[in-house]
């Protein structure tokens, strides 16, 4: 697990997201699992649009990767198969999010190419699902782990934030996450140094244990997404 001082959620664009759901959620409306789309969408938006942005692409242009990518999970989440000497769902993942930027930055070399040379790739043919784009052309291996790692520790400090003392996990949060001093905590919520120190401990304890234990359903959530797609 990657240290808390390093896991700070980062900062996203609330009304992409809210407008990303609204779009998406419409075009998933004939699904017959509308609901546990929607759990898969609030649970990976934010991996695969700062994902997205972190690849040079723009706020419109990461959305409709965050749509586009779900989308394709809709579609081919039944042929996917688990095999952990293959590869897992995180990794399917990627490889979908991957071809879904080299979507959007094909389609805005053709909007700036002359109109000639963009008539003449037309004829060519667009690259489909099946054809997998360069991998050396967009390296988004460390920046995907990175997020993915943001995504659990997010995720696993909801949970253990239910599980706590309230004042605990205040102290926990402004030392560990928001990275006060112990004795700016101490005196800010009048308790004693060690109290913020034990505080921390224990909450981190807990954190790295819930990280664990979602990284393990995470290799194991192909198999709801699969059932949603039925």
């Amino acid at each position: 697990m990657v240290g808390v001082r390093s896991m700070n959620p980062a900062p996203v664009r609330a009304q992409s997201s809210l407008a990303t759901r609204r779009s998406l959620l419409s075009r998933l409306k004939e699904s017959n699992a509308q609901e546990s789309w929607r759990q898969f969408f609030d649970t990976y938006w934010r991996l695969i649009y700062t994902t997205a942005l972190n690849a040079g692409l723009s706020d419109w242009e990461a959305q409709e990767v965050v749509q586009e990518t779900v989308l394709t999970v809709v579609r081919k989440i039944r042929s996917f198969h688990y095999e952990p000497a293959v590869g897992s769902f995180k990794g399917w993942l990627l490889t979908i999010v991957r071809w879904r930027i080299t979507d959007q930055f094909r389609k805005r070399q053709q909007q700036i190419q002359p109109l000639g040379a963009r008539r003449g790739t037309e004829t060519q043919g667009t690259a489909t699902i099946e054809r997998v784009p360069d991998q050396g052309a967009i390296n988004l291996d460390a920046v995907w782990e990175e997020e993915w790692q943001r995504t659990m520790f997010a995720a696993a400090l909801a949970h253990v934030k239910r599980q706590v003392n309230a004042r605990h996990y205040q102290m926990f949060d402004l030392h560990a996450v928001k990275q006060w001093p112990v004795q700016k905590v101490a005196q800010t919520l009048g308790v004693t140094g060690g109290q913020v120190r034990l505080a921390k401990h224990r909450i981190t304890v807990l954190m790295r244990r819930e990280v664990a234990r979602l990284e393990e359903e995470e290799e194991k959530r192909w198999g709801l997404a699969k059932a949603m797609a039925h």
